[in-house]
């Protein structure tokens, strides 16, 4: 895919822990839209790969995953939508892993992806 983005992370999580749990602050997310409008069965086939260890352990309205790529040994979140999917990046998450999941995405049709970007400092 010519054009695609770099998933340079401007602002990694920030985490405090203590005896209460972790508390995180800032952060980036990426968003993934399919220009076809819908993801369809796109992330599970993904999420199957050998490559990634991925797990649903949530009871909430979307998926969320926590994804561990095995050949980068970088870690993310995944939030699946049926119009979009999101990453969110963790205090470890390389750039290159999110690109390599970009990619693996748009394998899996003939959509292309718009990428928007958004940060928090707070």
């Amino acid at each position: 895919m010519s054009g695609d983005p770099s998933f340079e992370i401007p602002v990694h999580p920030e985490s405090d822990y203590s005896k209460g749990g972790i508390t995180r602050t800032g952060g980036t997310v990426f968003s993934l839209t399919p220009t076809d409008g819908s993801v369809g069965g796109r992330l599970e086939r993904v999420l199957a790969r050998e490559r990634y260890t991925a797990g649903d352990w949530f009871d909430l309205p979307s998926p969320v995953y926590l994804v561990h790529d095995r050949d980068l040994g970088t870690v993310f979140r995944v939030v699946g939508y049926e119009d979009r999917v999101e990453l969110h990046v963790t205090s470890t998450t390389e750039s290159r892993g999110l690109r390599e999941f970009y990619e693996a995405l748009g394998e899996e049709g003939e959509s292309e992806w718009c990428v928007e970007c958004e940060t928090s400092e707070n």
